[in-house]
């Protein structure tokens, strides 16, 4: 990654739902505000490398005008602390996880996604995996909201 660019990677568990989702919310709105930012995704977890995120992640993107079919699931490693700036795991256990593998000379930011957003302070990025589809718009919402915040984190940054 371009250290002059901020870079963002979001991390989930499988890297299928919520994470793309995130990436995702973060391309288009650091493209409304005309933010050069670089964005990924990743998991803590291996059970979906190189799989494309989840056909309802894919559904809930493409209602937002955004196609995800290309996104391949891969596993966060150490070196991702030196490939990007801030590192943002989508809940508490991914972020525990996080914090066991960051090198001690990891320089990327490491925080709580919903930490950003008032009121969301500690808690994690709704989990849509396990339920209806429904449940895929309200993690939109979520991940929306931070990625506004995280635009406008960056251009106060600037």
């Amino acid at each position: 990654m371009n250290t002059s660019t901020p870079s963002v990677l979001f991390v989930c568990l499988g890297n299928i739902c919520r994470s793309p989702l995130a990436e995702a919310a973060l391309r288009v709105e650091a493209a409304r505000a005309g933010l050069a930012v670089e964005a990924d995704s990743a998991g803590t977890g291996d059970w979906h490398v190189g799989s494309p995120p989840d056909p309802r992640a894919q559904a809930t993107a493409k209602r937002h005008g955004i196609d995800i079919s290309g996104y391949r699931g891969r596993q966060v490693t150490a070196e991702d602390f030196h490939r990007f700036t801030h590192i943002f795991a989508l809940d508490g256990e991914n972020l525990k996880g996080l914090r066991r593998i960051r090198p001690s000379d990891g320089t990327a930011h490491l925080g709580l996604l919903m930490d950003l957003i008032p009121g969301r302070e500690g808690s994690g990025v709704t989990d849509p995996y396990f339920g209806e589809d429904a449940g895929f718009e309200v993690t939109w919402d979520d991940v929306s909201g931070a990625a506004r915040a995280i635009v406008t984190m960056l251009q106060d940054a600037r």
